[in-house]
């Protein structure tokens, strides 16, 4: 029997609490599990039905149980069940996971004389028995006459029923007499303590069934087996069904859990406007957009919990493999190819700041299907959809959302708590369909422009920008992706930069190293812009510092700088869990917020100079407002360069005092006063001596004699990629045998074929991490200062190899599964790509 057989009314409310973050699945045996038969000793379970009990178990925050009637030790016989699965014997009385009721000497007393008295009452009448049970015994008349076994249970519950302590639970043929109050609802609830379960599953047939149903409520879901009345929302005829809600339960169970289809996160491609960023799946599915920001709430969140969580998709009818998928040259919009159907995409610049716009153009000559599924807030807002004559408007939302479609005919669908509208649209050469997306507005009129007039503005947008760098004579194409990405990050209404476009993409599959990196820290965007300047672009940097001035302002001292901030330069809210979304490939928790918030990182500064240095070389000019920023980047420094800090990888142990970031308080220092220099400004009397006590002060402390190399902190001999830059920035020349000793550590440590790790120590986080991109990029730069040009070279092109097919770059490359991990696109990773391209020019 196939999951479609049973009501779609029940499949819908499976599919919704198969998505619960913790799930207690618990049943009845007898007429559940297993059929009723004449003689309950030969009542065996459905293997179906047990199977699918045991793999439920076996899921991640998935509990499954059985509730019986029966004395748990001949439950435990008969059912021959895993021990994956927990059994609860004698109506809740017997658990065993350590909830057996203890019986007191009053209670064995009256066990002793319930035991007795009910002997004599069946004692004489064919076909009765009795079942003793550690708390209870219960009287069986299936076997008897009918009669007789009526007169039984009528003595039963006018004599041993009414007396004190006694509980009497009544089933199908069957009168059970506990010496302790317990029944099933009483068993679930203290299985859905013990397990702290969200949400609870509970199937049975029998009457004693009905005190579990009386206690599921909100999200829970029950299951009446066969005829009668019952307090379960839904019905099944028998346990062949039973079998078969187990069975869709665990598909629907592990789909989310695990997103088994998830997308390899290399091949996904990014669409861009001047404040938005939207990700595209290689088959043309919209799989992630956040409005009315790119670090807001998500309304299409598939990336990380699957269909469920919100997508747009379009592909065709039928024959729905994909030929490819491609940018457009020097430009953001996105085509992805089948046979005889193209899907154009592409953001809309030039729309107003509340607004976010997609447009999604199908053209060819073959039927597509489209599916609409917004879920607004991650999912986390009910949402209805209202067809109009040209589109759908989005009910339900804070945001005000449209999507117009002219003579597009929905079918909507809802599952109880949100709609979902499909279409079949067939194009022809001459009429392509296309679908506007709008978020933060109610408007489906058609817009002032054409279609075409408007792709063409989108392309522009970017083309034009991307036609101003000065690209090096070195993967210029793929360098040219990378400076698009980087300027996708950008968000030219603020001048803030995102650090990625996504959150919680995994550091490692199934793990929980997952970050949200959707906001603007103070070091990535300053390397950010930086490498746009270097491309000849310095309307990013502008922006950029600009908006530092602006964050500046609002505290007592520069030295007070968080270490990242919202793209508007706000504080961020604290780091909380999305438990409704599965994560990427089964990769929990999914996180919004970052508590490196909170975290000091003395680092942030180098950067920032390094920054200006490149703008005034640029401009042939040191502005005034610049060098006022260099010079609040140098007080800071002056004031903190000497305490432990958390560093530049955010770990959350307790601060170390880190080499990288004493390198980067000597690199403000010095950069400081280069400008000044250069550019005739006046030099505080206490740079240069400050700037020789910080140099002196690393290479005393962080170079370990013993591991031959400059360490990660000055107490221990654990390496760190970032210590690289004791030579890259100049505090120690190249050539001294110690640079060079710690790039052949590094390299024999932290290097693994085509990737270089951060560090391999235990940094108080389960799991592991892949290398990343970045850290290969710092190792190229290191073999070329040492003259090991062909092995820059060979590193090099396998990060270029690790790109996926449209050319973006993730945060981080697994050597061992070969798969690219973290958020995407990353911008350190293409910061890292583009510098080693410039440096391999020259």
């Amino acid at each position: 029997m196939t999951a479609e057989a049973l009501p779609a009314e029940l499949r819908r409310a499976i599919v919704q609490i198969a998505r619960t973050p913790r799930l207690l699945v618990a049943c009845d045996y007898d007429g559940t599990l297993a059929p009723i038969t004449s003689n309950p000793d030969e009542a065996r379970p459905l293997p179906e039905s047990v199977g699918a009990l045991r793999s439920l178990a076996g899921l991640h925050e998935t509990t499954t149980a059985v509730i019986s009637g029966r004395a748990l030790r001949d439950l435990a016989t008969l059912s021959r069940l895993p021990s994956e699965v927990h059994l609860v014997g004698s109506h809740g009385s017997e658990f065993d996971i350590g909830f057996v009721h203890a019986l007191d000497a009053k209670a064995k007393e009256l066990h002793r004389r319930l035991e007795a008295e009910l002997e004599q009452l069946v004692e004489g009448v064919p076909g009765v028995s009795l079942e003793v049970k550690p708390a209870s015994i219960a009287v069986h008349v299936r076997r008897a006459e009918y009669a007789a076994g009526r007169k039984v249970l009528a003595d039963v519950h006018s004599g041993p029923s009414t007396w004190d302590g006694v509980s009497t639970t009544d089933g199908k043929e069957v009168v059970e007499l506990a010496v302790v109050q317990t029944d099933k609802g009483r068993a679930l609830d203290t299985l859905r303590h013990q397990m702290n379960a969200t949400a609870a599953v509970f199937l049975g047939d029998d009457v004693t069934d009905e005190k579990a149903f009386a206690r599921l409520a909100g999200p829970d879901l029950g299951v009446k087996v066969g005829e009668g009345e019952t307090l379960a929302a839904y019905r099944v005829p028998d346990t062949v069904d039973v079998a078969t809600v187990l069975a869709f339960m665990l598909e629907e169970r592990r789909n989310w859990l695990y997103g088994e289809q998830a997308t390899p996160i290399e091949r996904i491609s990014m669409l861009a406007s001047e404040r938005s960023v939207a990700l595209l799946t290689p088959d043309a599915k919209l799989t992630w957009l956040c409005h009315p920001g790119a670090d807001a709430p998500a309304v299409f969140a598939d990336l990380l919990g699957g269909t469920g969580a919100g997508h747009f998709s379009i592909k065709p009818h039928r024959n729905g493999l994909p030929l490819g998928q491609r940018y457009l040259p020097n430009t953001m919009t996105v085509e992805t190819r089948w046979s005889r159907l193209l899907v154009t995409d592409y953001l809309e610049p030039d729309s107003p700041q509340h607004r976010t716009d997609i447009v999604r153009v199908i053209s060819g000559d073959t039927e597509a299907r489209v599916v609409f599924a917004p879920r607004p807030e991650f999912g986390g807002v009910p949402v209805k959809l209202v067809p109009e004559e040209d589109g759908l408007r989005v009910l339900g939302t804070s945001e005000p959302i449209v999507l117009r479609a002219p003579n597009v005919a929905w079918e909507i669908h809802s599952d109880g708590l949100h709609d979902t509208a499909t279409a079949l649209v067939r194009p022809t050469p001459d009429s392509p369909i296309v679908l506007e997306l709008r978020c933060g507005t109610t408007d489906l009129a058609p817009h002032d422009l054409s279609e075409a007039d408007r792709r063409a503005r989108a392309g522009a947008y970017w083309s034009k920008w991307a036609e101003t760098l000065k690209l090096p004579g070195v993967q210029s194409e793929l360098v040219a992706r990378s400076a698009l990405t980087l300027r996708g990050l950008c968000n030219t209404d603020t001048g803030g930069v995102l650090a990625a476009a996504t959150t919680s993409l995994p550091e490692e599959i199934g793990g929980v190293r997952n970050w949200d990196y959707r906001y603007c820290w103070i070091r990535d965007a300053a390397m950010t812009v930086r490498e746009l300047v270097a491309l000849g672009s310095l309307d990013e940097a502008d922006g950029y510092l600009d908006w530092l001035h602006g964050v500046l302002a609002t505290l007592a001292g520069p030295e007070r700088l968080h270490p990242l901030y919202t793209i508007a330069g706000t504080q961020i809210g604290a780091e909380a869990v999305i438990e409704s979304l599965p994560g990427y490939a089964g990769s929990r928790p999914v996180r919004v917020g970052n508590l490196a918030n909170h975290q000091v990182q003395l680092d942030v500064f180098g950067p920032v100079v390094e920054l200006v240095v490149d703008v005034a070389r640029a401009r042939g000019e040191l502005r005034d407002k610049d060098w006022q920023l260099v010079r609040a980047m140098a007080e800071a420094v002056t004031r903190r360069w000497n305490e432990p800090d958390h560093g530049i990888w955010e770990e959350r142990h307790v601060p170390r005092h880190r080499v990288y970031s004493r390198v980067m308080g000597w690199l403000t220092i010095d950069r400081a006063i280069r400008l000044g220099e250069v550019y005739g400004r006046e030099i505080p009397a206490p740079w240069p001596s400050l700037r020789d006590e910080i140099a002196a002060d690393v290479l005393e402390h962080g170079w370990n004699e013993e591991v031959q190399a400059f360490t990660t902190a000055y107490d221990g001999t654990d390496l760190d990629a970032a210590s690289l830059f004791v030579g890259l920035s100049g505090l120690l020349d190249p050539q001294d045998p110690r640079f060079q000793a710690t790039v052949t550590a590094i390299e024999g440590e932290l290097r693994s074929g085509s990737t270089v790790y951060r560090y391999r120590r235990d940094d108080g986080l389960p799991g592991s991490e892949g290398g990343f991109h970045i850290c290969a990029a710092w190792l190229v730069e290191a073999y070329l200062l040492t003259g090991r040009r062909t092995e820059a070279e060979e590193l090099f092109e396998q990060i270029v190899d690790a790109a996926g097919p449209t050319g973006l770059l993730p945060e981080q490359y697994d050597p061992i599964a070969e798969r690219s991990l973290g958020n995407h696109p990353q911008a350190y990773s293409h910061i890292g790509l583009i510098r080693c391209a410039n440096l391999l020019a020259q």
